[in-house]
């Protein structure tokens, strides 16, 4: 891979700031989402895995200092022999420590094949067949592995209708390196609510951490919601609410008939059992009796003509 900061155009002083930046200014006009060409795509995944070492700031620290090379992975000596990373000026061997901590046995006779005679110290190593010199010209530490570090938790903000939080069900969510997963939602989710998904995260040396998912439930422009139940208001006609009549009522999981009772007021709410969040609330309908927008002569002139006998109506 190339030099991450050449990737992400970035110099190599800058600020964690300047590195989210860059990274966001790339990934808006080459996510596979906006930009389905290839070569953006194979671009977006090679700035994701620059960002995803810059921004790691132990990540960082180990390839400025030549530690781990741009995929992240260990280079040979590690920044290796001596003081300046390669063997110094003091004249020759004579005198001269040399640490091999960094490397592995497998790693070494990988590298200078297999030249070498199981013997004590690091790793079983005669060094002096290597560089043609004694052992006291080197300090032998034992290598010990440590466990990889896992790679850091990435959050997305996913957006969901109302209705499948109420119903529950499944959607789809892109991450950073164009990967379209597959989301389960619960039924009854609320708002901010966050899902985990695991392994799904930035990679780390052997062990990815996870992708969290913030849900972000939509308005709904019928429901609102109490506690597992929903409430949603219905117009209804004068002559409805005077007969009775059989409606269609709009629930999350398809529209229901709902008888109305003969003399049904304005605000008499009514509850359809089991229709709100699934399994565990209802849905109550508040009745709305709606006059027509326009004056009407004939319902004028019966509402005149009708020697209403309900004059008490309000208690006060």
């Amino acid at each position: 891979m190339k030099n991450p900061y050449d990737l992400l155009g970035i110099k190599k002083t800058a600020t964690a700031d300047e590195i989210k930046k860059a990274y966001r200014k790339l990934a808006r006009t080459l996510h596979p989402d906006v930009n389905p060409d290839k070569n953006a795509a194979d671009r977006f995944k090679a700035v994701t895995a620059a960002y995803d070492l810059l921004s790691d700031p132990d990540k960082r620290r180990r390839f400025d200092a030549g530690e781990i090379d741009a995929e992240g992975n260990p280079t040979p000596f590690g920044g290796g022999f001596g003081n300046a990373g390669g063997f110094n000026n003091t004249g020759g061997f004579g005198g001269t420590r040399y640490s091999t901590h960094q490397m592995n046995p497998e790693d070494l006779a990988a590298m200078f094949g297999g030249k070498f005679r199981m013997k004590g110290g690091f790793g079983g190593f005669d060094f002096s067949d290597l560089f043609g010199m004694g052992q006291s010209g080197f300090t032998h530490q034992h290598h010990t592995e440590s466990e990889p570090p896992r790679g850091n938790d990435i959050t997305y903000n996913l957006s969901v209708p109302f209705d499948l939080s109420v119903t529950g069900g499944e959607t789809t969510v892109t991450l950073d390196n164009g990967k379209r997963l597959k989301v389960k939602i619960p039924a009854g989710i609320t708002n901010e609510s966050i899902l985990r998904l695991k392994g799904q995260g930035n990679t780390g040396y052997g062990i990815a951490g996870d992708a969290l998912i913030k849900i972000i439930v939509q308005k709904s422009p019928l429901y609102t919601r109490e506690d597992n139940n929903l409430l949603v208001t219905v117009p209804i006609t004068l002559k409805e609410a005077v007969l009775g009549a059989k409606i269609t009522i709009p629930t999350p999981y398809g529209a229901v008939r709902m008888s109305i009772p003969p003399y049904s007021g304005s605000g008499k709410v009514l509850r359809l059992k089991g229709k709100g969040v699934k399994d565990k609330g209802d849905l109550l309908v508040t009745l709305n009796i709606a006059l027509p927008e326009k004056p009407d002569t004939a319902l004028n002139n019966f509402i005149k003509s009708w020697d209403e006998p309900y004059q008490n109506l309000r208690h006060f």
